[in-house]
């Protein structure tokens, strides 16, 4: 594929994290940081009755990627179980490192052209990954009381 890494929905996207706020008062916050460029995404969870999650908030330090993520991520997440965040982590990892199909997820086909570049994943996979272990995190925590 000949695509751009960077194009017009990707920086799109970007943009939309300067909205991204932080929850008050989280069950459970979670930073990630890619060694390689710096980004960091920290990702606040609460999560409904149903325990599935109810608002999300979030910090967005990232390249255009991370932030385009952070983005797709935050479109779809409400209502989504820890289980499913984890399930959509581990396949976007697997599916940019060329093994597997593409997440059942909203618009992350958009990342196709960065799957040549490794030194990109991981700015992809901030948010997912922080939204995975934030659900984990609370699940646990509403659990356990």
């Amino acid at each position: 594929m000949t695509a751009p890494l960077y194009n017009t929905e990707i920086l799109r996207l970007a943009a939309e994290t300067a909205q991204a706020v932080r929850l008050p008062e989280p069950h459970a916050s979670v930073e990630k940081r890619s060694p390689i460029c710096g980004s960091r995404v920290t990702v606040d969870i609460a999560l409904g009755e149903d325990g599935r999650v109810a608002a999300i908030g979030m910090l967005v330090r990232a390249c255009a990627l991370g932030q385009a993520s952070s983005a797709l991520l935050a479109r779809t997440i409400v209502g989504k179980t820890p289980a499913e965040l984890a399930a959509a982590s581990d396949t976007l990892t697997a599916w940019l490192a060329g093994e597997g199909d593409a997440p059942d997820w909203p618009g992350l086909t958009l990342f196709e052209p960065a799957r040549p570049h490794s030194a990109r994943h991981a700015s992809i996979r901030l948010a997912f990954e922080a939204a995975a272990e934030a659900a984990a995190q609370a699940a646990g925590q509403r659990a356990a009381a």
